[in-house]
């Protein structure tokens, strides 16, 4: 058998993503239905695209909203897909809205070059400390609020913690969030199977060859929450608002995304509405979730939040 070319297999097997649409969101009787766009068509985007009411740069932040806000995206997603819905719903409420495709591989050809999320967190915290950074220069901003989905839930806390990030953010939205790692099988078995021979580290530098650097990141107990939980997860001037789903099956258990803290609020969708069956890839499209991070991002100004069947999936 001749010697695999890892360059050639990370290519080919790096064409990942997602396409979902929905049509409203839910608004308040001050804020009425907002209208979303139209489906994503490509299961990538376009080259150098950005969600609608996303990166406008020229973008000056109101009194109302001060601070800018930065989406960050899922494992295999980019600025483009996964915020197809969100991005246009918080330009729509006045907000300088920022999204980076981070952790991709940017010198390979597109679409390659659009899936985002899978080097190594390391990495992608130090290309978002630079994002924050060009964001505050161009909106003369104190200071940031951030908004995660699965994978962007977790890499801005390496931002947060290590890079100091703690100065830059003031809010902490996470959809979908995993603070404990996922015990999602069959990828835990393989860790541990793994670690019982001693090859873990060889197990985390071949998915670094082959274009996954973050996969084993992102199960539970791995050498990057272990170092993420000696100094703690939260910083103490950041607050933390986390929304899961009881029906999340990429986080495993739904419960790694709560973390109790004084600086934190912890909402499971389903305990406030039974009929929202959202699950983990399209917690960013569902109008409930949607609401919620309105009202994280102003605690001040909170609006109902509504209550009506969401199914699984809405593509």
């Amino acid at each position: 058998m001749g010697r695999i070319n890892l360059r050639s297999y990370r290519d080919r097997s790096a064409i990942v993503g997602v396409a979902a649409a929905l049509v409203w969101i839910g608004g308040s009787p001050v804020h009425a239905a907002i209208p979303l766009p139209a489906p994503v068509v490509s299961l990538v985007g376009t080259p150098d695209g950005h969600a609608a009411g996303s990166n406008d740069w020229t973008c000056a932040p109101t009194t109302e909203h001060p601070n800018p806000v930065v989406l960050l995206h899922g494992t295999s997603q980019n600025r483009q897909n996964d915020w197809k819905t969100l991005s246009p719903v918080l330009k729509g409420e006045g907000y300088c809205v920022f999204a980076p495709t981070f952790g991709n591989f940017p010198t390979m050809p597109w679409p390659l070059n659009a899936v985002g999320g899978i080097r190594p967190m390391e990495d992608s915290a130090k290309d978002l400390a630079a994002f924050v950074d060009r964001v505050l220069a161009a909106t003369n901003a104190d200071r940031v609020d951030l908004v995660g989905h699965s994978q962007g839930t977790i890499m801005p806390a390496h931002y947060v913690r290590f890079l100091g990030g703690e100065t830059k953010v003031d809010k902490y939205v996470s959809l979908a969030s995993m603070w404990a790692g996922s015990h999602r099988p069959p990828y835990e078995q393989i860790v541990q199977t793994a670690d019982r021979y001693g090859i873990r580290d060889q197990l985390e530098e071949g998915l670094r060859e082959v274009g996954c650097g973050s996969c084993p990141q992102l199960i539970a107990d791995s050498s990057w929450f272990r170092k993420l939980s000696a100094v703690g997860p939260y910083a103490d001037s950041v607050h933390y608002t986390n929304i899961v789903t009881k029906y999340d099956t990429v986080v495993v258990p739904y419960t790694s995304g709560i973390l109790k803290a004084p600086n934190a609020t912890n909402i499971v969708l389903q305990e406030q509405c039974p009929a929202d069956l959202i699950e983990h890839g399209d917690i960013v499209d569902d109008p409930i979730a949607g609401v919620h991070v309105l009202n994280a991002l102003d605690p001040e100004h909170p609006r109902p939040v509504p209550c009506f069947p969401v199914p699984p999936e809405l593509d």
